[in-house]
Formats: C-alpha cells, structure tokens, sequence
C-alpha cells in the first residue's frame, strides 16, 4: 500500500463486528476489550439516541434481546438505559455488564490508537436527528486526537449519512447495503461517501466495479466463512467486518 493510499484510507483489513461477534455481549466495552485483547485494531458498533439525546450503543431497537429491559430504547432516558444489564443475557460471566455510551468507547478507543466503524442505527422517525447527533459527537471527540484515524460512519439510512455529513462533511460516511435497491450507487456518490458496505453475498466483480469506477471503497459484512473470506479476498475487498475475532488473525 502506498503513503498516499494509508493516508487517503487508514483502516485494516479486517473489522471486528460489535466488539468481538457473539464471543461478549455485543456493543458493550467488554466486547470490544476482548476484540482488542485478539488483536484487532478496529471495530464496528452501533450508535443510537436515548429519549434525552445521550448517544449509546445498541443495534436492535428495543431493548428486550440484549438488556434486561424492555421496550423500544430510544423513549427511554439515558439515567434509566445506564441502570440496565446488557451482559447477563450472554452469560453468567458478564452480569451486570452496563450498555456504553458512543463517548466512552471514543475515548478508550483513542486512548488505546485504536479505530472504529460507528453504525448510525436510528430508532424510526429519527434518521437525520441521530445522524447529525452522532457525527458532531464524533467529530469533537476526534478534534482532541489529530492524529488518530478519524471514525468511519456508516447507516443503511440515507437520511442519517445526509444528518452527519451536514454537520460533520469532514468525517468519511459509508452506505450499507442489504439489498441492490435502486438508486442505491448514485445516492452514495451524491452523499459523498467513500465506501459501500454490503452484504457478503451481494459482491461479484460487476459491483465491486462498479463501486471502485464511483471512487469508493468495498467493504463486506458479515464475514465468518472461509469460502467466502477467500472469494471476497479475491475480489480485492478493502474490508471485511467478522464475528469470528477467534478464527481470523487482524494482521
């Protein structure tokens, strides 16, 4: 990789999903130490707001799968979100493991020089709000560390990337993609994004094409099978997103 090429896209090949995949309960600081504790220097999570504008993590919106509360997250005040358990779910070993703000993994990451994939998962009705919320935490959380490689956002939504690139255009956006819906590479370019993160079975050499004539880079989720690490390595993929942080060596 060129000098030009590191500075134009810092990141590594290889992501760790929501900290460590189902190794932890996902989008909690424990995950994402144990990621880091198999050598993984960077890591997505998911980023939403709380009825009182705090931005945490979690990727469903209610809270039943992951937390012992119920109901949909984002009506709920941070004083009440920060009393639950978001680790008893996964095991005994992580009882009593808190929900984590988007603020305190910033810090932890940048103490520790490492890098993050923020997925803006809004809850529904807030797309541009959390977007926009999202970006302008990140960006003065980053503003402290100018040296370190600045946090990639990404959002299926195409209202929350409009959000965050409105008060934050500096910060590299990506648009996630389950399903080739129309459009979907000319809203990208017109967001300004620099990557587009897909579904691993959506690449072939047609899209990865694409993507790479539009000026953008490719990334994949959810990647735990050999095969498919193997075909999408193949098709010059510049990131795949794992669960299996046990399995795949980040180096």
């Amino acid at each position: 990789m060129t000098l030009k090429s590191r500075i134009d896209w810092p990141y590594p090949h290889w992501i760790a999903h929501r900290g460590a995949g189902p190794l932890a309960p996902e989008n909690t600081l424990a995950a994402f130490r144990l990621g880091a504790s198999h050598g993984y220097r960077m890591f997505e999570c998911d980023a939403k707001l709380s009825a009182d504008g705090v931005v945490f993590l979690l990727h469903d919106d209610d809270l039943d799968r992951t937390t012992s509360g119920r109901g949909l997250a984002g009506t709920q005040p941070w004083s009440t979100l920060s009393r639950l358990d978001a680790g008893g779910w996964h095991s005994p070993r992580w009882t009593g493991e808190p929900l984590c703000t988007l603020e305190n993994l910033a810090r932890w990451c940048l103490a520790n020089r490492l890098m993050l994939n923020i997925e803006i998962k809004p809850t529904p009705g807030l797309e541009e709000e959390t977007g926009r919320q999202v970006a302008a935490l990140a960006d003065a959380l980053w503003k402290t560390a100018p040296d370190a490689a600045p946090p990639l956002l990404t959002s299926f939504r195409p209202e929350s990337l409009l959000g965050a690139k409105a008060v934050a255009p500096g910060l590299p956006r990506g648009l996630l993609l389950d399903s080739p819906w129309p459009g979907w590479l000319e809203i990208a370019r017109n967001l300004g994004c620099r990557a587009v993160v897909c579904d691993q079975l959506l690449w072939n050499p047609e899209r990865v094409g694409a993507v790479r004539g539009a000026g953008m880079r490719c990334l994949a989720y959810t990647v735990n099978d050999d095969d498919e690490v193997r075909r999408l390595q193949g098709l010059g993929l510049d990131g795949l997103i794992t669960d299996r942080v046990d399995r795949y060596s980040p180096a």
